[in-house]
């Protein structure tokens, strides 16, 4: 992002309407920036908890309304939703700031909870689902940009290091909550008890949102609203839709969807996203690009630990989960570490080292499957992949929004997170066609780790090589794509522009 036509304290344009506190002393938690900082941490917070309890209730929730055949729908729904979700943000926030859709997707999110919570039926309760994924969607890119409107540029690192925060403790606690809530109160209160929750957080940063105005001066016309993104928005969405539905059973028919999905998807994807996205172009497209391939590389390794440890080291149900719950909190300590001042000067260092800690995490996890080799290991390995994924998740956002023009900032925001949840659910139905041709069950893999623990069958260790070389190969290449995230041209010290 060039700063000739931007205020230098802010990065806002020349006559915004929003000029952040003159404060040069003060965090993200100093008075001017408090009640919005806590509010969009807490908004974050309740999503990442639906996220990680749903996994839990799921089950009794299928079981109870007779749709166990739509059990894959319930999940694939909300992503497929989320992604047209986040588009439309992206646009929304453009032309008129992020007020208006942080309060569209915290009503649909809401929504989606009640709908769920109180359905009679599966297919209400999917309906509930997808209402819930096109408000996370418009939710979680507003917030993004509101960092990059609210924020001068020295916080915006700490007020993402604050997002990345906001998930450690529902990841830990989140499935442990919801399984007593669930065998206490039924499952219908994991959905439910969420509702009441996720008004307070808007209310207290509200004030503040509605002072952000549009971001533009009188004088610059409102952006147009690209119906084209929002079609392409609907094609990514129903091919992912079908490549989850193509990779939930390993026979010839199942192809067709695979292909039809692929078929969407690929074209549309690349439309949608940065030129030169799939080309790791330098600048912004490897940035966008570098956000798929962690996030595919390092949540598909997760995904398939639980499962490992059951079947090829005897350990219980319990103590698998446990590899991944020591791990979250090296997450927030890696996004704590980049959003400190000195590391500014060495942003693009800071991603390189995250992505050959999340490379060398990834390709050493599966050792464990050799006897000699200690069974708390991939404990170990995990951490390590998830200091560097601290690193490199929130340092891209930093970039994102530093190489975006400010009207362009929603359009790129939604393409990082479009790219992440495509970078999921490409690597997941790769891995699961891969696991369940080698004798596994695919249609456990990628809804939560316990559902894929207790899934688990007495499957070979080559089952699991082959999904951990697939892996390794996505981390191996965001190593490479790490390095292209200069802009063309660009001049000056390692992550501070014009320096």
């Amino acid at each position: 992002m060039t700063e000739t036509d931007a205020d230098a304290s802010t990065g806002a344009p020349t006559g915004a309407a929003v000029t952040p506190p003159p404060e040069r002393d003060g965090g993200v938690l100093s008075a001017p920036y408090r009640a919005l900082t806590l509010g969009c941490v807490s908004t974050i917070l309740l999503i990442a908890f639906e996220a990680m309890a749903v996994g839990t209730a799921m089950p009794a929730a299928a079981e109870a309304l007779d749709g166990l055949a739509l059990y894959a729908f319930a999940f694939s729904a909300f992503f497929t939703t989320s992604l047209l979700g986040m588009v439309l943000s992206g646009q929304w926030c453009d032309r008129s700031g992020p007020t208006a859709p942080v309060l569209a997707g915290v009503a649909a999110f809401s929504s989606g909870l009640l709908l769920s919570g109180a359905a009679q039926s599966m297919w209400v309760f999917v309906l509930g689902r997808a209402a819930q994924g096109v408000g996370g969607g418009l939710v979680i890119v507003a917030l993004y940009v509101t960092v990059r409107r609210a924020y001068p540029e020295r916080l915006r690192p700490a007020a993402l290091a604050s997002f990345s925060a906001a998930w450690v403790v529902p990841s830990m606690v989140g499935p442990v909550i919801a399984g007593t809530v669930t065998e206490r109160f039924g499952w219908r209160w994991v959905f439910l008890g969420i509702t009441a929750l996720v008004i307070l957080p808007v209310l207290v940063m509200l004030p503040q949102l509605r002072r952000l105005g549009d971001g533009r001066d009188g004088e610059q016309p409102a952006p147009r609203f690209d119906g084209r993104r929002l079609r392409l928005a609907v094609a990514v969405a129903a091919g992912a839709g079908l490549l989850q539905l193509g990779g939930q059973e390993l026979r010839w028919l199942s192809l067709v969807p695979v292909l039809a999905g692929v078929a969407l998807l690929a074209p549309s994807a690349a439309r949608l996203l940065p030129r030169g996205t799939f080309l790791a172009g330098r600048g912004l497209p490897s940035v966008i690009a570098l956000r798929g391939l962690i996030s595919a590389a390092y949540l598909s390794t997760q995904s398939f630990v639980p499962l490992m440890l059951v079947t090829q080291r005897g350990l219980t149900y319990t103590q698998a989960g446990l590899a991944l719950a020591a791990s979250g909190g090296l997450w927030a300590l890696g996004s704590f570490a980049q959003s400190r001042p000195g590391a500014e000067r060495h942003r693009f260092r800071l991603v390189r080292l995250g992505t050959v800690l999340i490379a060398a995490g990834v390709a050493l996890t599966p050792l464990v499957l050799f006897e000699a080799v200690p069974v708390w290991t991939p404990a170990l390995t995990l951490a390590i992949g998830c200091f560097g994924m601290g690193l490199v998740t929130a340092s891209v956002g930093v970039l994102v929004l530093r190489l975006s023009e400010p009207r362009e900032a929603g359009e790129n925001v939604a393409s990082l997170q479009v790219c992440d949840s495509l970078g999921n659910v490409v690597m997941l139905t790769v891995v699961g066609t891969l696991f369940a041709a080698l004798g596994g069950d695919a249609t456990a893999v990628g809804h939560d780790a316990a559902a894929t623990a207790e899934a688990g069958t007495n499957v070979g260790p080559g089952a699991f090589v082959a999904v951990y070389a697939a892996t390794a190969a996505a981390a191996s290449l965001a190593v490479f794509v790490g390095g292209r995230l200069r802009a063309p041209g660009a001049r000056g010290g390692d992550g501070v522009p014009g320096a």
